[in-house]
């Protein structure tokens, strides 16, 4: 399957692994979970909810291994995590400078130094977003704290979108911080910031899209969700009224393959081919700001 010659893909959730296990993208919330599947059997912390977790093989070069992947199936652009001292996001920048682009995952727990480290991010390196795992962070920060309005203030500063999660969390620790009301302050408040809810929103996916048509600049991606377990209300959304909100990601090689998420892609009930290239593209260039976006 390639679908570069008409849509252009861009996968707003992928992540360069560090080695074939992936283990060093949830040592930071290893300290949050309490049950003992979680910490001595699972793989990753939802593995319960992903059933066939990615197996890559060993290599030295996971960039130009997962550009491959891209090729595959037409992305042209992914979302990859930026970390301070990163060798695998530095080597996709000055590699595959038109294949990338990166968010600063971040805890506000970290007050002006995390300021100052997105600051530098954006400077030193050019970071296309920030993203935040309220459930995640240790302790928690909810959505709407006034831990994470340090965070809003310096996006809006530097035009940043910020991607967080929504929902009750994969992870089994208490999902009181990623209620999804919470955003409706934030957005109040930070009316230009670009909000991007990650990771579904359940089970309040209903009350997302009534914040959608509330809020200009609040919008929702698809990560961590296997095409045909995309919640109905969001899919009814995305070919009425909410045509330009919703965005692909998908969620490689955390959780899901490129090739179930392809071909479960085929299968969603999109309204016309204008539609899906929005979801699957054009959204994404305009909110993010990227080069490719078709006009009209």
């Amino acid at each position: 399957m390639n679908q570069r010659n008409d849509i252009g893909v861009v996968d707003l959730m992928m992540g360069i692994p560090v080695s074939e296990n992936n283990e060093e993208w949830y040592n930071s919330f290893l300290p949050l979970l309490k049950d003992k599947e979680s910490i001595e059997q699972f793989k990753m912390p939802a593995q319960y909810l992903f059933q066939d977790i990615p197996q890559l093989e060993k290599t030295d070069d996971y960039v130009t291994f997962l550009v491959s992947e891209m090729d595959k199936y037409g992305i042209d652009l992914a979302m990859v995590g930026y970390f301070e001292g990163s060798k695998a996001a530095l080597a996709a920048k000055q590699h595959y400078p038109q294949r990338f682009l990166f968010d600063l995952p971040v805890d506000p727990n970290g007050g002006m130094a995390t300021v100052q480290a997105i600051r530098r991010a954006h400077t030193e390196f050019g970071i296309n977003a920030v993203s935040c795992f309220p459930c995640g962070c240790n302790p928690q920060v909810p959505i709407n704290d006034k831990r994470m309005w340090l965070i809003y203030g310096a996006c809006c500063d530097l035009d940043l979108p910020i991607l967080v999660n929504v929902g009750v969390p994969g992870p089994r620790v208490p999902m009181d911080a990623q209620r999804v009301e919470l955003v409706d302050e934030v957005c109040y408040h930070f009316p230009d910031l670009k909000f991007v809810m990650r990771h579904g929103g359940e089970p309040w996916e209903n009350l997302a899209i009534k914040l959608m048509l509330k809020w200009p600049n609040l919008y929702y991606s698809t990560s961590a969700f296997a095409p045909r377990h995309y919640p109905q209300a969001i899919v009814d959304y995305v070919n009425s009224r909410g045509a330009h909100k919703i965005m692909y990601a998908g969620y490689y090689p955390m959780g899901l393959t490129l090739k179930r998420i392809f071909s479960e892609l085929d299968q969603v009930s999109f309204k016309s081919e204008a539609i899906r290239r929005n979801f699957l593209s054009d959204n994404a260039r305009r909110v993010f700001k990227l080069p490719g976006l078709e006009s009209g």
